[in-house]
């Protein structure tokens, strides 16, 4: 493919995505660590954030974040949302014009409530936006086991170019126009295993894991819709889809994070534990913030947002929702 691509975050899901792309087109990957951008290029290896997996051989990785972007014909920025951008900013000084701009963040900005696509279009204003999401688990992306994603475009030219940049023989990537619902699935699916993750670490089972889930979808819908988003967007792999593996998966850092909440550690226990950005703590209260503007109920939500501010425990949390008075699905 005539084309270079450059992808911005060395976490676990920007390495992925490098080594995803690095299979149809020239990647670089900027990453902030020195050791992890020798790693990748010397080793082909990530042995911080992904351990024991071999990276695509041809994939390259700097240090220089001018380096990795000037020649570059997609950007694509992997990087937590809290520092989206900042690093954006700095990047889009040495993008040239009307290259197309992909998120594979999940999450939205404090203060602004902004979804990355947005801050995009502000930092970098003139280049096409689009993301790319779907139930997506690094290692097991890695490790070769059959997926799918989407990717989420205003401009279906450019989602469909974009379709070969990240498509393998096991990573399948559909098409969507509806950037709106792809990225706030995205976001609230990790706010929703925050409470699946809950239940876990307080012994329930099964039953208690698909209500949250299905309930979980039903408000995230709701807010999304609120936006203006398609409603059908969400029972697709940027939402159910995602949601499913994110509150299932023993892989799932935030469904983690949640199942140590509900065995009684605090969240800054927790965190203090990880090298990586939990999303869903970042995002759960600015969704409910998003959602009192709109008027939107979201009661998982709120109650996520209680247990991480230290107003509830997890077991509180769920006498909470369980002490709702009835109502219709929906």
């Amino acid at each position: 493919m005539d084309i270079h691509v450059a992808v911005v975050g060395g976490g676990s899901w920007g390495t992925t995505v490098a080594h995803l792309a690095a299979h149809n087109a020239p990647t670089m990957l900027w990453c902030r660590s020195s050791e992890i951008a020798e790693a990748v290029t010397d080793d082909h290896r990530n042995p911080r954030y992904l351990p024991g997996l071999e990276l695509h051989r041809s994939l390259e990785a700097t240090t220089d974040l001018a380096a990795a972007v000037v020649e570059c014909d997609v950007l694509v920025v992997a990087v937590p949302s809290h520092s989206f951008r900042e690093v954006l900013r700095k990047a889009a000084v040495h993008l040239r014009p009307w290259v197309p701009i992909i998120s594979v963040t999940k999450g939205l900005e404090a203060g602004t409530h902004a979804r990355m696509s947005q801050i995009a279009h502000e930092e970098a204003p003139g280049h096409p936006v689009g993301v790319l999401t779907g139930p997506n688990l690094a290692k097991e992306v890695m490790a070769g086991d059959a997926a799918a994603a989407v990717v989420a475009a205003e401009d279906p030219n450019v989602s469909a170019q974009l379709q070969a940049v990240f498509a393998t023989d096991t990573f399948r990537v559909y098409t969507n126009s509806d950037v709106v619902g792809c990225e706030v699935g995205g976001a609230l699916k990790n706010v929703i295993a925050l409470a699946s993750g809950m239940a876990d670490g307080l012994g329930t089972g099964d039953n208690t894991r698909a209500a949250i889930i299905t309930r979980g979808l039903a408000e995230v819908t709701r807010l999304a819709v609120a936006l203006g988003a398609r409603a059908e967007t969400l029972t697709g792999l940027a939402g159910m889809g995602d949601l499913l593996a994110t509150c299932m998966s023993p892989h799932s850092r935030n469904r983690w994070v949640g199942e140590q909440l509900g065995l009684g550690r605090s969240i800054d226990e927790v965190i203090a534990d990880m090298d990586q950005v939990a999303e869903g703590v970042l995002v759960a209260p600015v969704a409910l913030e998003l959602a009192g503007a709109h008027g939107v109920d979201m009661p998982i939500s709120e109650q996520v947002t209680a247990v991480l501010r230290g107003e509830a425990t997890a077991a509180q949390a769920y006498d909470r929702l369980l002490s709702r008075a009835p109502r219709t699905e929906g």
